[in-house]
């Protein structure tokens, strides 16, 4: 599926970019600097970000053995003690 048309992508190019680890894009910018590209309209980025949590999701990416220092899981925590 094409997710920008000003850029020329698809969700198979925001997939590939979603690599676990300390470098995976952790907002809709830090995937339009892995293509190599950048926002023109915009429309894309909340499916870029649907994309992101969707892969996050699937992978379990902050399971129990997630190290403390992982990002995703300070952001986490940081979510769940504003919501509270």
């Amino acid at each position: 599926m094409i997710v920008c048309s000003c850029n020329v992508f698809s969700d198979r190019d925001v997939h590939a970019c979603l690599n676990p680890g300390p470098d995976c894009p952790r907002t809709p910018a830090q995937v339009y600097r892995c293509l190599g590209c950048g926002p023109k309209c915009g429309r894309c980025a909340t499916t870029i970000r649907t994309l992101m949590d969707q892969a996050l999701a699937q992978t379990q990416a902050c399971g129990s053995t997630c190290a403390a220092s992982c990002c995703l899981r300070q952001e986490d925590d940081m979510e769940e003690r504003t919501a509270a």
